[in-house]
């Protein structure tokens, strides 16, 4: 029974973290890992700037997207 237990719970946090990723709700995440990498000593945008950056983006070079 642990078994079964053990592996619905994978199967959920895998399931969660493919939501999320479509969802864009690691997009952030990501920014602040590339961004430590590609910038160290230099403070990262808020989140709420990186999304305002983000949408901004987004609106100036509009692409296929589902909303």
């Amino acid at each position: 029974m642990n078994h079964a237990l053990e592996r619905a719970r994978e199967g959920w946090h895998g399931f969660v973290w493919f939501f999320k990723g479509m969802m864009g709700e690691n997009a952030y995440r990501d920014y602040l890992d590339f961004h430590r990498r590609a910038h160290p000593g230099v403070a990262p945008m808020t989140e709420r700037e990186f999304w305002r950056d983000k949408t901004d983006r987004q609106d100036r070079n509009p692409q296929g997207r589902c909303c």
